[in-house]
């Protein structure tokens, strides 16, 4: 994809059924092959990164993250997936849609590689923590110097934690939310300490909510079903 070309996120959170793990070994080895084969085939028009939540939360257990340009692939996909032998043993706790825009509080502040500029393309860390978030309607009526004084607070307190890469999509009109903020890092504490420090910015007073989170570990979709179901003896 071009340098600066929008992109859709879409976030799909799968629990596995306990019905799954009682069926013949045999059966859940072929659902589980023909899911990853599945979602293997559509990586020539959608990006498919997924992350492993097993023993982070008790409601999900694993995420599938789409990149595509379009709707219709990542539509295709959600469909082809749940017509799977595993896929019909799934149900989907949280399903996000989002967008990719370069964002209105960095046009003064450039770096390689800065959120909305440069279209996801591969894995960034070993983690993953993505939740959906909301602003006040306050902060929309603060005039635009005001709000960039507040980010630009939080851009500078980000700056002190160089492992962790935030990934902000914008779901407006699009889904529930407003944003859905992803953060890559393989420093988990890194991110605690930043979100600790965030909370005391005057910006947070402005943040309506921002859960459920998901902490999520990057996982290939065999590796991730293996552990998951008992792929293998």
């Amino acid at each position: 994809m071009a340098e600066g070309q929008r992109q859709f996120i879409k976030y799909t959170f799968y629990k596995v059924q306990p019905e799954w793990r009682r069926l013949p070994r045999a059966q859940r080895v072929e659902g589980a092959q023909e899911f990853c084969a599945t979602a293997t085939a559509a990586r020539d028009e959608t990006l498919v990164l997924t992350y492993n939540l097993q023993g982070m939360r008790g409601d999900v257990d694993f995420l599938v993250r789409q990149i595509a340009p379009a709707l219709e692939p990542v539509q295709d996909l959600a469909a082809r997936l749940a017509n799977t032998g595993l896929g019909r043993y799934t149900e989907t706790p949280y399903s996000y849609l989002a967008m990719t825009r370069r964002s209105s509080y960095v046009d003064t502040h450039r770096h390689a590689g800065q959120e909305g500029s440069t279209p996801v393309s591969e894995r960034q860390s070993k983690y993953y923590v993505v939740y959906p978030f909301w602003k006040t309607r306050p902060w929309y009526r603060l005039t635009q110097e005001a709000r960039q004084e507040m980010m630009s607070a939080h851009i500078k307190i980000g700056h002190k934690y160089p492992s962790v890469r935030i990934n902000t999509s914008y779901s407006f009109g699009l889904d529930d939310p407003e944003f859905v903020v992803g953060f890559d890092t393989d420093e988990p504490a890194d991110f605690l300490d930043l979100v600790m420090e965030l909370r005391e910015t005057e910006g947070s007073l402005y943040t309506l909510r921002d859960t459920p989170i998901f902490t999520c570990v990057s996982m290939e979709l065999d590796e991730l079903l293996d552990g998951l179901v008992g792929t293998h003896a």
